[in-house]
């Protein structure tokens, strides 16, 4: 059975997050020791249990109510278990993206049992793998209750910086007919590749927009991902398919982004494959007004799809702020400088004592 000590400091707390195994779908064994942990060291929380997903939230009759989430899981291990200090730094998987954000989360809901807010803490499943599997939306159809709140923080890696709301993303299928024939006999056919040109051409000139929303600037991008077609090597293709990748500011919201890319690609018909909205700051509400006093930092856009998403469709302002670097994310030596997760514990308790 894997003992959790809540109430130590936040960096050995991280180490002993990182050396439980948690890969995506994996971290069941990883939820019931903080699930265990939650309900031995803090009997100010009411627990709950959501499969791999644990939460608990305080019942102070405060004015405000903030939610801190963190995702349990981490992508497939890459010979960086179990973690290792290196001086400043805690090398592992997972260290970074995202368990020193909810280890710093988790020690400051127990060592705080009468904070200035009411609190909700959400350590969810499968964020790094397909949407419909993130433990988020099962907790959304299920316990919709536990996910109301005045503002929603993502211990997502930050590097310590106040990151905004977040891009939206879009990718399309675009698809380039022709007819095949043998190679050394090409004019009887109609390579598919080169009809696709346009697309390509199209990308080239394409110019991505700044937007700044409440002072975060954020910027636009329409990418190519890859380009598939050809069936051997002396046969005419007569089929290709370029795969594009919008990213757009949470100005647009689906539908505008999905007609912006049907305008760029006028002509053709691209296939929407996947698509999911940004999230605007939302830093007039009251509640983050007071967490950004808290950290004296100038908040700035999120680049890139976070879970803040998922508040803001809620009407729930959400930001992202976390010890770890999103540079480190993911890579085999992915780790964290210890001062960011002192500072980061710092804030917070600023903030919520």
């Amino acid at each position: 059975m894997i003992t959790l000590d809540l109430t130590a400091d936040p960096v050995a707390l991280t180490a002993a997050l990182v050396d439980v195994p948690s890969v995506s779908g994996e971290e069941a064994r990883l939820a019931g020791a903080l699930e265990a942990a939650l309900r031995e060291q803090a009997p100010h929380l009411e627990v709950a249990r959501s499969g791999a997903a644990v939460l608990a939230r305080t019942h102070l009759g405060r004015d405000r109510r903030v939610l801190l989430a963190g995702h349990l899981d981490t992508v497939p291990i890459a010979d960086n278990l179990p973690s290792r200090r290196d001086g400043d730094r805690l090398y592992g998987c997972g260290t970074s993206d995202m368990k020193a954000g909810n280890a710093v989360i988790a020690h400051l809901a127990t060592t705080l049992p009468a904070p200035r807010h009411d609190l909700t803490l959400v350590f969810y499943d499968c964020e790094e793998i397909e949407a419909a599997r993130n433990g988020l939306g099962r907790i959304e159809r299920e316990l919709p209750e536990w996910l109301r709140a005045d503002l929603a923080i993502l211990g997502e890696p930050t590097n310590g910086a106040v990151e905004a709301g977040c891009q939206g993303t879009l990718r399309a299928e675009i698809r380039t007919t022709g007819r095949r024939a043998h190679s050394a006999r090409s004019w009887l056919g109609h390579n598919a590749i080169h009809r696709a040109a346009p697309v390509l051409e199209r990308l080239g000139r394409y110019e991505p927009r700044d937007v700044d929303i409440d002072g975060c600037v954020y910027r636009e991008g329409l990418q190519a991902v890859r380009i598939a077609g050809g069936v051997a090597g002396n046969v005419v293709p007569d089929e290709c398919v370029v795969t594009v990748n919008f990213r757009f500011a949470p100005d647009r919201d689906a539908a505008a982004a999905e007609a912006h890319v049907r305008e760029v690609f006028d002509g053709f018909d691209p296939v929407v494959t996947d698509l999911a909205p940004g999230a605007l700051p939302g830093l007039a509400a009251p509640a983050a007004r007071e967490f950004l006093a808290a950290t004296g930092a100038s908040p700035s856009a999120k680049y890139g799809w976070t879970d803040v998403s998922r508040f803001a469709a809620l009407g729930i302002p959400a930001l992202n702020y976390g010890p770890g670097d999103p540079n480190l994310a993911h890579t085999r030596e992915e780790h964290v400088d210890v001062a960011r997760i002192t500072e980061a514990a710092e804030v917070l308790r600023r903030f919520l004592a």
